[in-house]
């Protein structure tokens, strides 16, 4: 959505207009699913967050500052509200430290779908930090500049997050391949 047309509607929101917070949550509703998704790894987990962003983001629309971009706003609501599920998940885990693993029928033998699975468990590996930018430029789609405006952190500080978290997922690739082939 373009930006002039983003600042429209969210001074339409700001007056009350139902029709313009409808059309940003039909915008924005699935990149915002998408992010939370790969951050969170669990469907009703990232539904969840969605639902939460966005009545956050109507909570706190007259605190939105028109010099930055809606969608990174929107972003930032969206990483936080994400990783604040994971550190609510990890104080309330259950004494079952194993995880169960999902049931296989024969669709999951789709190469294709073995790839995503692999590539999700490895992302799930990453630390909050690291799965944030793999999540943010090669998911997402943004920019550097628009991650390092999401993030609010340095450029340079993205670029090295985001080396660093390669690396990271292609040793942990490397890793699950032995493991699966052996």
């Amino acid at each position: 959505m373009h930006k002039d047309k983003d600042a429209a509607l969210v001074n339409d929101c700001k007056r009350g207009d139902r029709r313009a917070m409808s059309k940003l949550v039909r915008h924005y509703q699935q990149p915002v699913f998408n992010a939370a998704y790969r951050i969170l790894g669990n469907l009703d987990d990232a539904a969840d967050a969605t639902q939460t962003v966005f009545l956050k983001v109507f909570e706190h629309i007259s605190e939105y500052d028109q010099k930055f971009k809606f969608f990174s706003w929107v972003y930032r609501i969206a990483i936080n509200e994400s990783l604040n599920q994971i550190k609510k998940r990890r104080s309330q885990e259950s004494l079952d430290d194993g995880q169960a693993s999902p049931w296989q029928g024969p669709a999951e033998e789709l190469d294709t779908k073995r790839v995503r699975e692999r590539v999700q468990r490895a992302l799930m590996l990453l630390s909050e930090d690291y799965r944030t930018v793999v999540v943010l430029k090669h998911i997402s789609g943004c920019s550097y500049q628009q991650i390092s405006e999401i993030l609010q952190i340095p450029e340079k500080t993205v670029k090295s997050r985001l080396y660093s978290a390669r690396q990271l997922l292609k040793k942990a690739l490397e890793n699950d391949q032995v493991v699966s082939q052996g």
